[in-house]
């Protein structure tokens, strides 16, 4: 699989697992506490575990997709997207995620378009002064509905005055895959979050990256 790159005009990003790398310390945690005659992976159900707290939509697309009930699963995930809680947690920046956003700022608009609430994404953006690199913050109650639905992403492409076919967008999971190939955009997905590479492709990811940063190489 491979991109069309003269189609790519406008980039969204998700921030938990893309640009956040907070997720991969949740997993160091749990991965301590697991004891290694029980679990062959401890790392591997580590992450799956902190997946179905921190991510409970990405875990339930994946068994909705396994049961055959994917339509009903992404309006049970939605609701769960804006009635949740999202936690305080402390928010770290994947490495080179702010050198790659100089890079390409001015080349690109550029779209965050987060799940999350709209207080924790503008913290998360705040802390490492990510905000100026953005010209559209698209948050779980920005649009109708939010991921998997194609909704976010076809607010943040109207904001950056782009046709959807024409932006990129980059997320860590099944659902950022899934929103935007519902959207019509192209998608890379990064390994550097929660999702793994064959549910990725699964979803449709057209590239797989080991992390975001690594966007720099493909769009020179």
């Amino acid at each position: 699989m491979s991109l069309d790159l003269p189609r790519i005009k406008a980039l969204c990003f998700d921030v938990d697992g893309t640009l956040s790398d907070t997720d991969n310390l949740y997993v160091r945690k749990v991965s301590r506490f697991l004891p290694r005659f029980l679990f062959k992976d401890p790392d591997h159900f580590a992450r799956r575990f902190v997946m179905w707290i921190e991510a409970p939509g990405n875990a339930l697309l994946s068994l909705a997709d396994t049961l055959g009930l994917d339509d009903e699963m992404v309006a049970v995930i939605d609701w769960l997207s804006r009635h949740r809680r999202h936690s305080s947690k402390e928010f770290l920046l994947v490495p080179g995620v702010e050198e790659m956003l100089k890079q390409f700022h001015g080349r690109y608009p550029m779209a965050v378009v987060s799940a999350r609430d709209k207080q924790g994404t503008l913290a998360f953006l705040e802390k490492f002064d990510l905000v100026k690199y953005f010209d559209v913050i698209v948050t779980g109650l920005s649009a109708k509905h939010t991921k998997p639905y194609p909704d976010p992403v076809l607010l943040a492409a109207k904001k950056m005055n782009t046709a959807p076919e024409n932006c990129l967008m980059i997320g860590d999971t099944t659902v950022d895959m899934r929103a935007g190939k519902s959207a019509g955009t192209q998608t890379v997905g990064v390994l550097c979050g929660f999702g793994e590479e064959a549910e990725l492709r699964k979803f449709g990811a057209d590239l797989i990256l080991s992390d975001t940063p690594k966007l720099i190489d493909v769009l020179k």
